[in-house]
């Protein structure tokens, strides 16, 4: 008797469990690496966090994946080291008409990219359009290579396609790592280039004084470079007296500091701060040049990762490298409704009390 009732006990265990399983998952579903070791981590190392919408919807036909998408990726990381929020935002279409632009602006975007055809007509700034591809067999670093001056090149980057793993081209992340160019971001680009421009100068007697506006956005740093007929006495210091950063011309990565150059120097300053630099003369003339590209680097190159679902799966050819990426955010879709695991349960349902009475009749009459 006993063992028949522990058979029973048996198969009712099987029926609680199989008829109590979870759910299928919801409509979407959240990208955890965001906000664990991996984003952390590549905020360390300069890149940017943008946005791409939600899997599968279109945002010009679907704005409101326009603000949920902001929200998503607030609740998960910073945008940047130099903000908090999102000011990139990823489109795939070639024309932004009005509502969706001004739908990108309310919520707090900026630049916005990178197939348009033509900058919106409410102020959003472009994005550069892709040049080429981190793609095995696509990769063509003489594009890169031969850029224009005080320009920014964007590189396509997309870890898979569906359930197709893209190959990276190990070929030319080693050739691109190893260039002197500014690795940066869609964001810091051009917030660097409208701090250099509103930073001022003000030359009385031996001493110029810069002056850095206070940003609206990030504090992105800005750079000027200052030219006049003199040496410099005592490098530049700030208004607590403490000295200026020296930096080095390698210098490939954004960062607050100065060094000389040729009949002067070049400065890059944080805003809303005021900096002195003593000449041990008099100038005769001073000019004053705002910078478009960080440490007179001849231009600048980020990586835009693409319908970035999986931050873990987009990285992981990059974990060790130099390279600055701008990541557009897509929140994953969750797991697709299926027939399949309703059918198995109620399969299940069925079949578990037969196979109880079954073996119970069994049991009994080999009694």
């Amino acid at each position: 008797m006993g063992n028949r009732s522990s058979k029973a006990t048996v198969m009712l265990t099987i029926l609680l469990v199989s008829t109590s399983a979870p759910a299928v998952a919801g409509e979407w579903s959240d990208d955890t690496w965001l906000e664990n070791i991996i984003g952390p981590e590549r905020l360390e190392n300069g890149d940017e966090f943008g946005c791409h919408g939600y899997e599968g919807v279109s945002t010009v036909e679907e704005n409101w994946v326009i603000e949920a998408c902001k929200d998503y990726l607030i609740q998960s990381t910073n945008a940047s080291r130099w903000g908090s929020a999102p000011i990139s935002f990823g489109v795939t279409e070639t024309f932004l008409d009005d509502e969706t632009a001004e739908q990108l602006a309310s919520s707090g975007f900026m630049i916005v990219g990178d197939k348009l055809s033509e900058p919106p007509s409410n102020g959003l700034i472009l994005a550069p359009r892709i040049t080429t591809s981190m793609e095995k067999g696509v990769a063509n670093t003489s594009l890169i290579e031969s850029a224009e001056e005080d320009t920014l090149v964007s590189i396509y980057w997309r870890a898979r396609i569906d359930d197709l793993r893209v190959r990276e081209d190990k070929d030319a992340i080693a050739w691109l790592e190893n260039q002197p160019y500014w690795f940066t971001t869609w964001g810091e680009w051009n917030l660097h280039r409208l701090a250099s421009q509103s930073t001022t100068t003000e030359l009385v007697g031996n001493i110029i004084t810069s002056t850095s506006q206070i940003a609206n956005t990030w504090a992105v740093p800005g750079s000027t470079l200052l030219q006049f007929d003199a040496e410099v006495l005592v490098a530049p210091y700030d208004s607590f007296g403490d000295p200026y950063p020296e930096i080095s011309s390698d210098t490939r990565k954004l960062e607050i500091g100065w060094r000389q150059v040729e009949g002067g120097i070049l400065l890059t300053q944080a805003p809303g701060t005021t900096l002195t630099i003593e000449l041990d003369t008099e100038p005769n003339t001073m000019l004053s040049n705002p910078m478009t590209t960080f440490n007179d680097h001849h231009h600048a190159v980020t990586i835009v990762g693409h319908h970035t679902t999986n931050l873990f799966q987009w990285t992981a050819d990059f974990v060790n490298s130099e390279l600055v990426f701008t990541w557009l955010i897509e929140r994953p879709a969750g797991v697709e409704q299926s027939w399949f695991l309703p059918a198995l349960a109620l399969t299940i349902l069925i079949a578990t009390p037969l196979s109880i009475i079954y073996l119970i009749k069994k049991d009994a009459e080999s009694h």
